[in-house]
């Protein structure tokens, strides 16, 4: 019954806040990189008022199910349909990506990496790109399998210690790959690490859901999504560094 009562007050929280914010997606702002960098080389991704450098993985802009309200991207749940995957504009090959996610309850989404966007080979960002999971791990079913879990490598490896904050609340996510080293920091610990490409990873990927995809986890290069699993889920304080 908690579970309950806090899911209708976030449920209608949220969607007062999305139906009230402007979407403001054109599709020029859309295309538009965002070059907001300090010194130490972090180039922002996300001003807290547009969608401006993504856009809806195989489109030209950010569907209509992807808003901006208080200073968050997040999906509003009222618009019919799905808004596909959000996608960054730019590749990155080795880089440091930070952002801030919250999940509804009984939500799921994720973290996706190394997207090739070639729509004719691949009909979707986890056709190429790993995942670092984003999950109500108490109200999804998802929670209860392993290596599905919030800060999961999903499908492939799980957390050495689990850090999520409860549902409602403001998690820091880290994702950091060099030559081929990939780690997952949740909350400020590092809970995976692992290397990419060696024949342990082709034998982790033989072994997992994504075994009869040809090209999962083989690029080295490719862009960064937001999933759209058809939950609220919100992300902000979103920044990349380029190693």
């Amino acid at each position: 019954m908690r579970n309950e009562i806090l899911f209708s007050i976030v449920v209608m929280s949220i969607l007062t806040a999305c139906n009230n914010a402007e979407s403001k997606t054109s599709s020029a702002a859309v295309d538009e990189k965002i070059t907001t960098a300090d010194t130490s080389g972090w180039v922002n991704l996300f001003d807290g008022k547009t969608i401006a450098g993504w856009h809806s993985y195989g489109n030209t802009a950010a569907t209509g199910r992807w808003k901006v309200a208080n200073e968050a991207i997040c999906i509003d749940t009222a618009q019919k349909g799905e808004g596909g995957d959000l996608t960054t504009a730019e590749e990155y090959d080795n880089f440091d990506f930070k952002l801030e996610w919250k999940i509804a309850p009984n939500g799921n989404s994720g973290i996706i990496f190394y997207v090739n966007e070639d729509t004719a080979k691949y009909h979707a960002t986890y056709s190429t790109g790993p995942e670092m999971q984003v999950l109500d791990n108490d109200g999804h079913p998802d929670g209860k399998i392993t290596k599905h879990r919030a800060g999961d490598l999903y499908d492939l490896i799980k957390c050495s210690k689990e850090t999520v904050k409860p549902v409602g609340e403001w998690n820091e996510a880290e994702i950091k790959s060099k030559d081929g080293k990939l780690d997952f920091y949740l909350n400020g610990a590092n809970v995976v690490s692992t290397t990419m490409w060696d024949d342990n990873w082709k034998t982790m990927i033989a072994g997992s859901k994504f075994k009869t995809m040809s090209g999962f986890g083989t690029f080295k290069k490719g862009k960064i999504a937001l999933q759209d699993h058809g939950n609220m889920v919100w992300y902000r304080n979103i920044k990349i560094k380029k190693l």
